[in-house]
């Protein structure tokens, strides 16, 4: 079993290029999704996150999630209080599901802050998805429906995108068109698999 890790900065298309490894029939371990899961209502650390980040909880138990983007991507201190809570916990479950996946060739790990979180030591290679830094600005600014300054913040707290690809194994240049990326992620499957095979 090879583990890749997979990362990106926020509108670089790292989820794009994910989704094209599922459909190739790699297993994916989303650590957005596990993140998630984390974070519902009435979990330990929903708790945990609401004693820290006061008036972070709605009602119905939920957290507020543009609330407290809005502080963790304000202040890096904030940023690493909330980092501490999940991460030790999203990085039990991941271990757990890697060792459910032990007889898949290949495993892709989903992780937006794979380096910063120190995630790349748990996998064997790492993979950086990279695209021009408009592109990624009014990519995100679409999806997530924010704007452009907001796009910009967070981007400044993630390392950046070139530190990134020097620490990678591998870089997908996703700045061209949807069927250049598909061809690298293709060849970079059929590559690993004749790695895995040796």
């Amino acid at each position: 079993m090879l583990i890749i890790g997979l990362t990106g900065n926020l509108g670089s298309g790292k989820t794009t290029v994910a989704g094209m490894f599922a459909k190739r029939g790699i297993t994916v371990i989303d650590a957005d999704a596990i993140t998630r899961d984390l974070l519902a209502p009435g979990t330990k650390v929903t708790k945990k996150v609401a004693k820290i980040f006061s008036g972070v909880i709605l009602d119905n138990d939920t957290i507020n999630r543009s609330e407290l983007a809005k502080i963790v991507f304000s202040n890096p201190r904030e940023l690493h209080k909330l980092t501490d809570i999940i991460y030790p916990e999203a990085l039990k479950v991941v271990k757990n599901r890697i060792s459910q996946y032990k007889k898949e060739p290949l495993i892709v790990l989903d992780v937006p802050l794979l380096f910063e979180s120190g995630w790349d030591k748990i996998t064997d290679i790492t993979m950086v998805v990279k695209a021009k830094r408009a592109q990624q600005i009014e990519r995100a600014a679409k999806r997530l429906g924010l704007s452009k300054s907001e796009c910009v913040k967070r981007l400044r707290h993630q390392m950046p995108l070139k530190q990134k690809c020097d620490m990678a194994d591998i870089i997908i240049d996703n700045s061209h068109d949807l069927k250049s990326t598909q061809a690298q992620v293709d060849a970079i499957i059929d590559r690993l698999k004749r790695i895995r095979n040796k």
